[in-house]
């Protein structure tokens, strides 16, 4: 079966991801850089503001907001290293009583709270986030290059998570041998691989793990 062509900026079937988080990955961003194809303008640089929903309960399912929008995905595998993660819900607000009662706090894995009302605002979601102290919500800006190398969509990212800056690089596909290449061309082989999952609890003091080259 012919592998699928990567497509920056677009969806595809689910993608392997290998990514991690440090204060700088300077030689292997240089080396993106210089090994990528060309990429849509759009991708150049992009920035965004999120608002990420992580839970002391759980590590399988990444919780995060964008415009009103939430988008659940969950954690599917790990191979030679790398992750997959399929999404598992959207949903924007107002939101339904009954999504909430059976998608987003079971995806947290923390106690459902009383929901008496058939709707709720972002305002009266974030106010029950706030009110569990399993639950936390983190404030994320992104400011994002994209890339392509070895036909993977690759980024490098300068991410404040709660107003602490960190950096990101990834590279992702859906062929396995693609990102493992692109990961010894940029010199990250030994890297460990953090999701935003991981990363903003370990930037938070809800882990007690360092970021990559801490």
């Amino acid at each position: 079966m012919a592998k699928e062509e990567m497509k920056i900026g677009e969806e595809s079937k689910p993608r392997f991801e290998f990514r991690s988080f440090g204060q700088c990955f300077c030689d292997a961003h240089r080396r993106m850089a210089r090994l990528s194809a060309p990429v849509p303008e759009k991708v150049w640089e992009r920035l965004s503001d999120e608002i990420y929903i992580i839970s002391r309960k759980n590590d399988i399912n990444n919780t995060k907001i964008r415009n009103g929008k939430m988008d659940i995905k969950t954690f599917v595998q790990t191979v030679d290293g790398l992750e997959q993660w399929n999404p598992l819900m959207k949903g924007e607000f107002p939101m339904a009583k009954e999504m909430l009662e059976n998608e987003v706090f079971p995806a947290f894995m923390v106690e459902m709270p009383k929901l008496t009302k058939d709707t709720y605002t972002y305002d009266e979601f974030m106010e029950m986030v706030k009110a569990n102290p399993d639950l936390a919500a983190v404030r994320v800006h992104k400011k994002r290059w994209g890339y392509m190398v070895n036909d993977t969509i690759c980024e490098v990212g300068e991410v404040l998570i709660n107003g602490a800056k960190v950096m990101t690089i990834n590279s992702e596909s859906t062929e396995i041998e693609d990102i493992k290449k692109t990961i010894k061309d940029i010199g990250l082989e030994g890297v460990e691989n953090i999701n935003y999952l991981q990363a903003i609890k370990r930037v938070i003091g809800m882990s007690d793990k360092p970021l990559a080259n801490e």
